[in-house]
Order: structure tokens, then sequence, then C-alpha cells
């Protein structure tokens, strides 16, 4: 079983099949980083 993470916020986006337990980080839809990326 495998999670996938967004590094931004942390929530849990989606669970996977996977054979071991696996920890991914990615970035959700919400775009919760759009707000760092406008102060650049």
């Amino acid at each position: 079983m495998g999670t996938l993470i967004c590094k931004h916020c942390n929530s849990t986006i989606d669970h996977f099949e996977d054979e071991k337990v696996t920890t991914l980080y990615s970035q959700c839809s919400t775009h919760c980083h759009d707000d760092d990326s406008e102060k650049e």
C-alpha cells in the first residue's frame, strides 16, 4: 500500500497498490502552493 502526500500542505492526495508500504510526495490539485510562488 502506498500513499501520495502533497509536499506543500502535507494532505493525503491518493492511495495506490504497491508491494511494500511507500510514501511519495507530489503537489495536490488544490494549488495550495500558489501563494508561495506569487511572493517571488
